[in-house]
């Protein structure tokens, strides 16, 4: 069955649009690109969602799709570690996909950490580079997995740009471990894991 928009990425969508619950008044997706996760965001229930990417041409794609298709939807240009008005409020819910890599990876833990609202969530989509024997069996077994995939559903081409994958999965765990405590985090198909971190203390509702 042919999907516009699955890829490697959005295949793990569900995954962060189950998050959404009756309390999730605000979501932030780092690293939006042309908004697609914003908007089912926002479809699966976030009151306001806030999508911020450094470029500009995808920013005003996800603009542009948003027009008149929803409300509640806002998009900033910027480097999400750098101190932003959009950000200056904690968020119910704060998605990063396929962006955690292009970031400094215990900088980018702890500004993802501080932008969770107490009793909020974070996950995260991302890439990790292959070290050990386990570590290329498991990639290894993507490979006939993605090609059943892509011809089943083809592969939507999101434009965005791609960074060199340099962290391990044994240091984005030892750093969850130390800037995440109780995280979960998973090995999946496509070479991604996804993370998922509750934040201490009780949601204001």
């Amino acid at each position: 069955m042919h999907d516009p928009f699955w890829n490697h990425n959005t295949h793990y969508f569900p995954v962060l649009t189950r998050l959404v619950g009756p309390g999730t008044r605000s979501a932030l997706d780092v690293g939006c690109g042309e908004g697609l996760l914003t908007r089912r965001l926002r479809a699966a229930g976030a009151q306001r969602v806030v999508g911020i990417d450094l470029d500009p041409e995808q920013v005003e794609r996800a603009r542009a799709a948003a027009d008149g298709e929803m409300t509640g939807l806002g998009y900033v240009t910027g480097d999400v570690l750098e101190p932003l008005p959009a950000l200056s409020e904690p968020f119910d819910l704060v998605t990063c996909v396929a962006t955690l890599h292009h970031l400094p990876l215990d900088a980018g833990l702890r500004r993802l950490r501080s932008l969770v609202a107490p009793g909020g969530a974070l996950a995260v989509v991302g890439l990790t580079q292959p070290r050990t024997a386990w570590d290329w069996v498991v990639s290894g077994a993507a490979v006939p997995a993605s090609a059943i995939a892509r011809r089943r559903r083809g592969e939507w081409e999101h434009g965005s740009p791609i960074a060199e994958v340099t962290t391990s999965p044994a240091e984005l765990r030892a750093a969850v471990r130390e800037i995440l405590p109780g995280a979960t985090v998973r090995r999946r198909l496509y070479w991604r894991y996804t993370l998922v971190w509750r934040a201490p203390g009780a949601r204001s509702d």
